[in-house]
């Protein structure tokens, strides 16, 4: 994010910042799959283990409603 932001700066070239932004985002993305896919076997798979599933789900669907 700290180079798009010095590429926005100096002024470059706004097709070349807005690959880096693709790519930032990309990676961001990527993150997220990763900690939501922890989630689901550590958080979640507890809550069901707990009988608290339906909090589990709720929780889960307001974030993917934020997609």
């Amino acid at each position: 994010m700290d180079k798009v932001l010095k590429m926005v700066e100096a002024g470059e070239y706004c097709i070349n910042i807005v690959h880096q932004s693709i790519a930032v985002q990309a990676a961001l993305k990527k993150v997220d799959e990763i900690v939501l896919e922890n989630h689901l076997r550590t958080c979640v798979s507890d809550s069901i283990k707990k009988g608290e599933s339906d909090e589990a789900i709720k929780e889960l669907m307001e974030v993917i409603q934020k997609k």
